[in-house]
């Protein structure tokens, strides 16, 4: 039963994943589509992505507490349908941005009622492992999403990418909105007499650090992740096609780490976080180390998947258990925050990249992950109520 609600969650992150990842590796074919474009013109498409992402996540994530998390959901897959039809069909630049603009401020409200939905459907005890389940979908993005996407656009063409991802989203609407083993339980009357804003949600105890967490963490993610294919491609001189088996080594590290969150319920974060948090700047460390050897690079990236999957279950968890009445608010900030770190990667680490290379920039993320540790230890230290899955 819980997994028949875990796996339209899970779905819902793959659809909205593949999206915002595939564009990338097709924006060349995107662009032969319009006139007088090239492939960074179409790249503009995805700033604008991200952009209204974030927007979406502090503007409209906080009705989530109010309307109910899957009502959320519902209307942000609908309106993601929307968007990637009209991507599909758009007739020139100006409307295919728009529709990724679309696209964004629906993945920016979903995205916070999907992680919502998994605390609230977990069973006592085995919350890590339900988040872990829902955050595989990301896995599926990673893997099958952006390989698939490259081939359809190959073979057949850009625009058939975007009519599926349409279709799913479809699907997954009429999904999370039937069936009993879909009733996701409504929201609480705190949230449901609340009037939650960004603002009244950085004001609950552990939200602020827990905020400077995630843009150190995301950045140092994207960041690193910003300049691994060039650096396989350019520095390293490997094919594009060979180059794609570092994200695909990620994405299955990725996935394959949800079979071990259930050691996260078993000795919770306390113990839990500053070990994976550790485990994962020894990662970076070692991707540093790594980086004039192709094939230990794609091997390690796999490591950097589960490890960044364990890292990521624990700040999320640690979010969702803060405040259950404004969870959605709580969890807009961390997507608005998730997606400028997005941006601030990619620009802060160039000139990092280009003075000092990929081992640069991975020793730059081995840093970004101290104050993650910090946090885990101090909040063992001093309160562990804050670190333990609602409460408990």
């Amino acid at each position: 039963m819980l997994m028949r609600k875990l796996l339209p969650l899970a779905g819902s992150i793959a659809v909205i994943g593949a999206n915002s990842l595939a564009l990338s590796p097709i924006a060349g074919t995107v662009a032969r589509s319009f006139v007088g474009v090239d492939a960074p013109g179409v790249m503009n498409a995805a700033i604008l992505y991200g952009l209204a992402t974030a927007a979406s996540a502090l503007a409209l994530a906080p009705a989530i507490d109010r309307i109910g998390h899957r009502t959320a959901l519902i209307h942000s897959l609908v309106a993601l349908t929307a968007a990637l039809t009209l991507s599909a069909f758009a007739p020139n630049l100006l409307v295919f941005c728009l529709a990724q603009a679309l696209a964004g401020l629906a993945a920016g409200c979903a995205l916070p009622a999907i992680y919502a939905l998994s605390a609230l459907v977990a069973e006592k005890g085995r919350e890590s492992e339900t988040l872990g389940w829902v955050l595989t979908g990301w896995t599926v993005s990673l893997v099958l999403g952006v390989s698939l996407s490259a081939i359809v656009a190959d073979f057949a063409h850009w625009r058939f990418v975007f009519a599926g991802l349409a279709l799913a989203a479809g699907w997954l609407a009429a999904k999370v909105g039937r069936g009993p083993d879909l009733a996701f339980p409504a929201p609480s009357p705190v949230a449901l007499a609340g009037t939650n804003s960004p603002l009244t949600a950085l004001r609950v105890r552990g939200v602020a650090p827990a905020l400077l967490v995630v843009a150190t963490y995301m950045t140092a993610f994207y960041g690193l992740y910003a300049y691994l294919g060039l650096h396989l491609t350019g520095v390293l001189h490997l094919s594009t096609a060979a180059a794609g088996l570092a994200p695909a080594a990620y994405g299955i590290g990725f996935g394959v780490a949800a079979f071990a969150d259930r050691l996260l319920d078993r000795y919770g974060p306390n113990i839990a976080a500053p070990v994976a948090f550790v485990g994962l700047g020894l990662v970076y460390c070692a991707l540093a180390a790594a980086s004039d050897h192709a094939a230990v690079l794609i091997f390690l990236c796999l490591a950097w998947g589960v490890a960044n999957h364990i890292g990521l279950n624990l700040i999320v968890g640690r979010l969702t258990a803060l405040d259950a009445g404004r969870r959605g608010a709580i969890l807009g900030l961390y997507s608005a925050v998730t997606y400028l770190a997005v941006s601030a990667g990619a620009f802060f680490y160039r000139p990092w990249f280009e003075q000092f290379g990929f081992a640069g920039c991975a020793l730059a993320s081995a840093c970004c992950i101290a104050p993650a540790l910090a946090l885990s230890l101090h909040g063992r230290q001093k309160s562990p109520s804050l670190t333990r899955r609602n409460g408990g």
